[in-house]
Parts: structure tokens; C-alpha cells; sequence
């Protein structure tokens, strides 16, 4: 099958195809590498010897009398791929031979690549030897070590020498081939595809032979006598199936067996010159051979235990896909998804044979069966099959629009446009069009752009110029997620739930596109946002777990609370949940909360994956720095493997409620009990409602009214089902609440503000509770949130700070001196007890009339104002629905557990808001 050229006193056995696609000169400078050289002389030839060319021997095998065996088609064959990760040392090809030995198919062909690296290896031998690098030798030298040093711990005896016999005659082939290659500066396509298949032909050879020496009948087959192909363009190559069907019979008729090893990646050309099947080629090959069998089944053998809903690396809560149709993996592969190139599928899919992709280094994992129909079945733990089956990502693009008015109407622009972009050789990922016809735009990848706008601005330049086109504009740092999923055909809302769970996490969508078969939706985003809008979307459509950086303003009382009430639960993930019979946030809420941050005034803990909350103290003061509010935002917003931020503020700093519109401008979601943002300056306020209701960012703020009470919800509610407020209530302040239940008897009203303060109840000084500014804010808050326009300002507030006690210089001088002015609140209770009362510090919104009180009332004792105890809060809704009798809510309204409570309750409102079941 080759020419024998006899030269001094050494032969080389060259393939006939050498001869049919190198010409003379490159012949002869082949045979100079045989010359002996004098490198005083530079390179010139000492000695000249004779030399003749054999003749050579037929390229076409003559028919023999071997009896013919028919080849058997059909689901008695299995077809199995194994790729250089599963081939790529001595064990693993072991592994490789038990799989193929415990597969009970009748018949089976193997399709292997080369071992891993080898490929690789070759090129470079390719590379070195076209640069005129001397390293070549050696790097032959370390393929040959690889496979002799394989063989060697495989094989034995007759197989081992067979092998290594072949194995160094192939070597001494390459050598001189190579050789020639050095000499020419030059390798052609040819040359370089021959070059490159021989790794497959040793891993064939060699897992042939383990096999056979396990007790199993097999013959190996050089894939380049059967698969015939026909270059198709840049990189890619169509099989002629009608040919090759035809050198397959022949080939079985001379080789029967019922295990075939394989060689995958190389074929031959119609003319029997070596080639390859490019990229992905060994999958190719075992997808071209399943057809020709007409096989049962493909398995494609690899390092992952199937095809993943989304990359693993970047959502970790990605799950491996039971089955896929043949369309959705072609989607997703043509998407940038790790599963098969498109073409893989093609010849599988004219025959409904299934390819199942399994890990061989986990064989307990089932694997992805992509064929005609995805099922839609129950799996394990999940709910029915998601209409959106993955998401795939493309990153390194440019978004290319051309617009102007002079493309409305006009035929062949956009014909024009690719015919530009295809003259300098750019690829197209997606195409997006205005119904307008004002503007096109599409993908390319980056490195291409700058060709691509300046064929267009050359192509254009008249029309540039006249005006009739506006721009050519390059939009860099772009990438594209696409949505994939046989069901979204024909499915209400996929779109509406895809671009809401990026709405909510803040990510703009530069262009979308979709075809008319519904089986994907493309969208092009910020390269920055990728990974984020990836895990938004998934999390939203499989339920994975709602991902949320978070940052804590304000480690006090009530922050400190907050974190430990946190690291409770997130602790709880961790301990058997038969232990347990409270709720779990990361398996029963599917919330995964990284506190990235915690800020005091003074020092903050910064962290880049999520903070240790069972020692955030003690971190603290070993690795807190300076705190810079600035610096804090950026850290907790910074990760873009996060798609979900929110900040909780439990300071009452008005200085940090400065910057919520800031924040909620940013996509950072806002939690806070502070009541300084909704209770200061009034177009503040509106300013920052109306943000937040145009943005699809979330700002909670439940505890600053009434602490853990559902006080703000339910107003909202009643508001947002269409009833009227005519008036809102209540006790506010839960210190105030206990100070009256408790100031009873003869009891002095100094000596229960003191015990309140020594119950933890007041603020540091009790003039702050008593001054009624808070009750105030409140109302204000309740106010505004009913509809009135009220300034702080608006509101009259009886403060029960005694006039001569407000100047104290200290709260411990104001309660020293509190005792003097007990009579005056004494004389108050006791008025109110003859007239069957008691007395109670209320905040009222009087809607219908449009104002605000805060006031010590009086109510009679069956009232229920009248019946609180400790530090109850009470509230009374009269609503149109409610005349008669108010709705009450009624609870603790202070204390740091209660408080933190609430906030805690918005943290998983605002999850389940965020995509995470309710």
C-alpha cells in the first residue's frame, strides 16, 4: 500500500498518497535529509549517492478468493467512544478493556482517540518541524517513550513484539517524514493530517491487543479503509456514507469479528489520501460508524457524568440532564455547551439511534441519553422536567449593529452586510433585526470585530457618508446566554420568567433573539453579567438554590442578632435534618445566603466567598480593617459568580439611608429597619419609592414599624386588594408600651422608665423613647404609606420629657432628676383611673382628614389599647371593610430578637422574590 525508496543503504516505505500531492522539488528535498552534512560547509552536499525508486505497489488490494461474510446490521451492535482522557495511561486503557468485556451486546465496535496529550504531541511535531526546530527529534523521541513504555506494561510476549515492531517502523517513517517537512519549511494539509492520526492508530492497536490477550476476539480497524469523506469548508468535512458503507462490507467480509477496534478522528478522501475529521472528530467517527452498523445504541465515554443543566464550574447547583432530544443538545452544543458537536448528531439522528453520555470514572452514574424525545417524567427530588432543559454560554464576543433610515425598505441590505462580513472570513454566533428595518445587529467573536467594522465602514462608505446609514458601531465585552428546551415551544411565560429573573438581578439585555422553533432563546449580555445572569436564570427555572451576597451595616444589638440568628439556621444545613424539626434555609428554603460583609462605624470584615459566622467576632478583631462604606458596597456587589446583592442596614444613621437611592440605582437590594429613609424629607422619600418601583430591585423595611409585626405587609395588603384607610392606631413603641403597662399601683412613672431601661427596652437614653420622635416616625411612615404627603415636621408630638429635663447633659443626670417631676404624670393616672381608664401613649393616622398625632390617650379598660402587657405593640386598621370592628394586629414590638425576626422574615421574602420556592 505504499512506494518503497531505496537510498544509500537505507529504505523508507512512504504511503502511495505522498507521491500524489508533493511535488518534485519536495521529493527530492526529502531525499537530502538522508545526506550526510558538513556543518563547516554550511549545508552543502559532501556526497551525492545514487539512488532508484522501486516500483510501487498497487493502491487498490486485488480481489482475493477469501470466502465473503455479510455484514449484520442493526441493535445487535453497540458503538462505544472512548476519548484521550479515558485511553490515557496504562490503567485507564485497562479500565477501557473491562468496560467493553462486561458490555453483554452481542457485537460492539470501540472508537478510540489517541492517548491523552498525544494528539497534541503531534502537532507540535508538526509545528517544531516547520519552524526548523531542531527539538522535533527529541519530541518524536518522548511519543515513541509513551507508547513503548504503555505497551510494555499491557502487553506480552508475540502482542508486545508485533506492536513494538510496527510501533518503530512507524517512527522511522515519521522521522524521515518530518525530516522533509524541515527542510521544506513547509507542511501541506495532507501531510499534516497524516502526521497527526498515527496516536490513533497505536491506542487501537494496543487496546486490540488487551483485549484479545483478555480471552476477547477482536480485530482492529484503521478507520481510514472505511470512512470516506469530502472536505465541506473551513474545518469541516461531509462522510459519504454511500462509499463508505461499501469499503465497510469489504473491509468485515476480510475481517470478521464481533468486537472492532477502531481507530476514530482519521478517514481518507474519495482520492485515499489521509485526512481527519477536525474538531471533535472521534465523536464524529463513532456517531458515522453507529449509522453504518445501524446500531442499537452510542455511547460516548468522558469525564463528566452527563450533560449538565449549565456549566458546573460556574453554577454549582447544576444538575446532569436525564435525556435530551436530539435538537436541544444541538442547541446547547452549538451554544458552547460541553456536550457534542452539532454534527455528531446528524448521522444518528436519520436512524433514531441514541447516544448516552457516561463518565467512565463514575460508571454508578446513569449518564445523558440524548434521542428523538425528551421524556417528561418525575425524576427523584424534582418537580416535572423543566420546559427549559440547559443554558449555554458563549463569552469573547462583539455585538455589530448597522442602523440608519436608509435600510427601511431597501432590498439586499442585509445580504450586503453579510456579504462583507463573509468576505473577511468572520463567523456569525446570532443575528437580531428591528421590525423597523432601522438596524441589524450581530454577534462575531472578538478577535474578528475589527475586520468586520472595517469591511462594513468600506463597504457602506458611500451610504455612511450620504447619511442613509447612521453608524457601524462595535459594542466589545459582550457574551451570550442562550435558553435551550424542546418544551418552551408553544410554553406561555418561559420568555416572561428568563427576562424577569434578570430583571431582578439587575442585568441588561443587550439583544435577543429567537427562532420560530421555539427551541432556544439567545440573548446578548455584558461579559461581566455572564456567570451572574446564569445562575439567576437557572436558579429560576430548576429551583436551585437562590444565591444572595449580603452585607450587614451595623454589628449592634440588633445586627449582631441578626448574624447570630443566621448562623443558627445556616447551621443547621449541616447537622442531619432528623435532628432537626426546624426550618433549613439551604434545603428547605433552597437559599444559599454569603454574608460577604459586615461594616461597623470604625472597622469592617470583608470576605471574598462568605464570612465564618460562627467566629465573625472574633474575625473581626483579627482581620477587620478601616471601615470605607464605599469599599464595603463594592466587595459585597463585587462577585459576579453572584447573582443576587443585598445590604441590610440595622443602624439608625441617617447617613446611610443617604445613599438607599444610590444603592437601589446599582441593583443592590435594600433590608433595613432604619426609619430615617422613610420618615425624612419628603421628596427624599419619594424619590426613593418611585426608584424602586420602576427598578426591579427590592427595598424591605417591615421592621421599622412594630419590629417583627406584619404591621407594613398587612397595610400593603389591604391597600393592594382595593380597600380605603380611614384610619390607622396604635401603640408604637414597645418601650412606651411597657412603661405604661408597668406604671400602675403606687408605682412611680421614674421607677418603671428605669426598669424599662434595666430590661434592655429603651435606647440609651430613655429621653429618645419618651420624646415621642419615634412614635412619629412611625406614623409618618404609615402614613406616607397610605398615601398622605406628611413632613415629619407635620406631625404634633406630646413629649413626655419634662421641659426643664431636655437639656440634661447625660441620660444618667435626666433619670436622677426624672423622680422630681413624678407627681405631674401621677396625678394623670390617677384622673384616668376615676374615670375607669388607663393611660396609653398612641399614634394616630387619621387618613380621611389627612393628618397625624402622636398623644398620651386615655381608654377605657375593656378597650384593647387597655389589655397589652410587657412590651406589646398594638395596631388597629379602620378600613371601609374593617368600620365596625378594626383589624388588629397586636405582638412584641421591641426587643432585638423580635426586631432581627423581621428583618430575617424580608430576607426570605425577598429570596422568594428572587426565584426561590415559596
Amino acid at each position: 500500500m505504499g512506494a518503497l525508496l531505496h537510498l544509500s543503504n537505507k529504505k523508507w516505505h512512504f504511503p502511495a498518497f505522498v507521491f500524489q500531492f508533493v511535488t518534485l522539488s519536495q521529493v527530492l528535498l526529502a531525499l537530502v535529509s538522508c545526506f550526510r552534512m558538513d556543518s563547516s560547509c554550511q549545508g552543502t552536499i559532501r556526497k551525492l549517492p545514487t539512488f532508484h525508486i522501486c516500483a510501487s505497489v498497487a493502491d487498490v488490494v486485488r480481489e482475493t478468493s477469501i470466502e465473503k461474510v455479510q455484514l449484520p446490521k442493526g441493535e445487535t451492535w453497540s458503538v462505544h467512544k472512548f476519548g484521550g482522557t479515558c485511553v490515557g495511561s496504562s490503567d485507564r486503557i485497562r479500565n477501557v478493556a473491562e468496560i467493553i468485556q462486561n458490555d453483554d451486546s452481542e457485537r460492539k465496535l470501540v472508537v478510540v482517540s489517541a492517548m491523552s496529550k498525544v494528539t497534541d504531541m503531534m502537532y507540535d511535531l508538526i509545528d517544531k518541524a516547520q519552524s526548523r526546530d531542531d527539538s522535533y527529534i527529541a519530541a518524536l523521541d518522548a511519543v515513541l517513550e509513551k507508547h513503548r513504555l504503555t505497551a510494555l506494561d499491557l502487553l506480552q510476549v508475540d502482542d508486545l513484539a508485533n506492536f513494538l515492531s510496527r510501533l518503530h517502523h512507524d517512527i522511522d517513517n515519521l522521522k524521515a517524514m518530518l525530516h522533509a517537512i524541515y527542510i521544506a519549511g513547509h507542511a501541506t494539509e495532507s501531510f499534516t493530517d497524516f502526521v497527526v492520526g498515527y496516536g490513533e492508530l497505536w491506542s487501537a492497536q494496543i487496546l486490540a491487543s488487551l483485549v484479545r490477550k483478555n480471552g476477547t476476539d477482536c480485530n482492529w480497524m484503521d478507520a481510514r479503509e472505511v470512512l470516506i469523506v469530502s472536505p465541506a469548508g473551513s474545518n469541516h468535512v461531509d462522510p459519504d456514507y454511500l462509499e463508505s458503507e461499501k469499503r465497510l462490507e469489504k473491509w468485515f467480509s476480510q475481517n470478521p469479528s464481533r468486537t472492532i477496534i477502531a481507530t476514530g478522528f482519521i478517514a481518507s478522501t474519495p482520492q485515499n489520501i489521509p485526512t481527519t475529521l477536525k474538531r471533535d472528530g472521534s465523536d464524529f467517527s463513532a456517531a458515522i460508524m453507529g449509522a453504518l452498523f445501524r446500531a442499537r445504541q452510542v455511547t460516548i465515554w468522558t469525564d463528566v457524568d452527563g450533560v449538565y443543566s449549565a456549566d458546573p464550574r460556574k453554577v454549582s447547583e447544576a444538575v446532569v440532564l436525564k435525556t435530551l432530544s436530539y435538537q436541544e443538545a444541538w442547541e446547547m452544543s452549538y451554544f458552547g455547551a460541553n456536550v457534542l458537536h452539532p454534527r455528531t448528531i446528524i448521522p444518528v439522528m436519520q436512524y433514531e439511534i441514541p447516544i448516552v453520555i457516561r463518565n467512565i470514572f463514575n460508571l454508578s452514574a446513569p449518564g445523558t441519553m440524548i434521542c428523538r424525545s425528551s421524556v417528561n417524567e418525575l425524576e427523584e427530588g424534582q418537580r416535572l422536567e423543566s420546559s427549559v432543559k440547559g443554558f449555554a454560554t458563549i463569552d469573547h464576543l462583539a455585538l455589530v449593529n448597522v442602523e440608519g433610515t436608509g435600510m427601511a425598505g431597501v432590498p439586499g441590505t442585509a445580504s450586503a452586510i453579510f456579504a462583507a462580513v463573509k468576505d473577511v472570513g468572520a463567523n456569525v454566533i446570532m443575528i437580531s433585526q428591528a421590525s423597523s428595518e432601522h438596524s441589524v445587529c450581530f454577534a462575531v467573536p472578538e478577535k474578528e470585530v475589527g475586520a468586520v467594522a472595517k469591511a462594513l465602514e468600506s463597504r457602506f462608505r458611500q451610504a455612511l457618508d450620504a447619511g442613509r446609514l447612521s453608524q457601524v458601531a462595535v459594542i466589545p465585552n459582550c457574551s451570550i446566554l442562550a435558553a435551550v428546551g424542546q418544551k418552551m415551544a408553544s410554553t406561555p411565560g418561559v420568555s416572561a420568567t428568563l427576562f424577569n429573573a434578570l430583571a431582578k438581578a439587575n442585568i441588561n439585555v443587550r439583544a435577543i433573539a429567537q427562532g420560530c422553533s421555539e427551541y432556544n432563546i439567545t440573548l446578548v449580555v455584558k461579559r461581566e453579567d455572564c456567570v451572574r445572569a446564569l445562575r439567576a436564570v437557572h436558579s429560576r427555572f430548576y429551583l436551585s438554590r437562590t444565591t444572595i451576597a449580603m452585607g450587614i451595616i451595623g454589628p449592634g444589638l440588633i445586627g449582631s442578632t441578626l448574624l447570630d440568628q443566621l448562623r443558627d439556621q445556616l447551621m443547621l444545613a449541616i447537622i442531619p435534618s432528623s435532628l432537626w424539626q426546624a426550618a433549613v434555609l439551604k434545603e428547605k428554603f433552597k437559599i444559599d445566603l454569603r454574608v460577604m460583609g459586615i461594616t461597623g462605624s470604625k472597622t469592617m470584615l470583608l470576605s471574598d466567598t462568605s464570612i465564618d459566622l460562627t467566629k465573625w467576632r472574633e474575625l473581626q478583631k483579627e482581620k477587620g480593617e478601616v471601615a470605607d462604606l464605599e469599599e464595603f458596597v463594592r466587595n459585597v456587589h463585587g462577585n459576579h459568580f453572584i447573582p443576587n446583592t443585598v445590604l441590610v442596614d440595622c443602624t439608625s444613621d441617617s447617613s446611610i439611608a443617604s445613599h438607599y437611592c444610590n444603592w437601589l440605582q446599582r441593583g443592590i437590594h435594600l433590608i433595613t429597619p432604619n426609619k430615617k429613609a422613610n420618615s425624612g424629607p419628603l421628596d427624599q422619600y419619594l424619590r426613593l419609592r418611585a426608584l424602586q418601583r420602576k427598578s426591579y430591585t427590592h427595598y424591605f423595611y417591615e421592621a421599622t414599624v412594630g419590629a417583627g409585626l406584619p404591621i407594613i405587609s398587612t397595610l400593603q395588603g389591604l391597600l393592594e386588594t382595593g380597600d380605603k384607610i380611614l384610619q390607622i392606631e396604635g401603640i408604637f413603641s414597645g418601650t412606651l408600651s411597657y412603661i405604661f403597662n408597668n406604671f400602675i399601683g403606687t408605682r412611680a412613672f421614674s421607677e418603671a422608665v428605669v426598669e424599662a431601661k434595666k430590661a434592655g427596652y429603651t435606647e440609651p437614653d430613655p429621653r429618645d423613647d419618651l420624646s415621642g420622635t419615634d412614635v412619629a416616625r412611625k406614623v409618618i411612615i404609615l402614613a406616607r404609606e397610605s398615601g398622605l404627603k406628611l413632613e415629619l415636621s407635620d406631625i404634633p408630638v406630646q413629649s413626655l420629657v419634662p421641659e426643664p429635663l431636655r437639656g440634661c447633659a447625660s441620660p444618667e443626670e435626666y433619670l436622677q432628676q426624672l423622680p422630681q417631676y413624678d407627681h405631674d404624670m401621677s396625678k394623670k393616672r390617677q384622673d384616668a383611673e376615676d374615670q375607669g381608664e388607663v393611660l396609653r401613649y398612641v399614634g394616630v393616622v387619621d387618613v380621611a382628614n389627612k393628618k397625624g398625632t402622636v398623644e398620651l390617650g386615655r381608654y377605657k379598660k375593656d378597650h384593647p389599647f387597655a389589655q397589652l402587657s410587657g412590651s406589646d405593640n398594638i395596631i388597629a386598621f379602620t378600613t371601609e371593610r374593617y368600620k365596625q370592628q378594626p383589624l388588629i394586629v397586636r405582638g412584641p414590638g421591641a426587643g432585638a430578637q423580635v426586631t432581627a425576626g423581621g428583618i430575617f422574615s424580608d430576607i426570605l421574602r425577598l429570596a422568594s422574590y428572587l426565584g426561590a420556592p415559596s
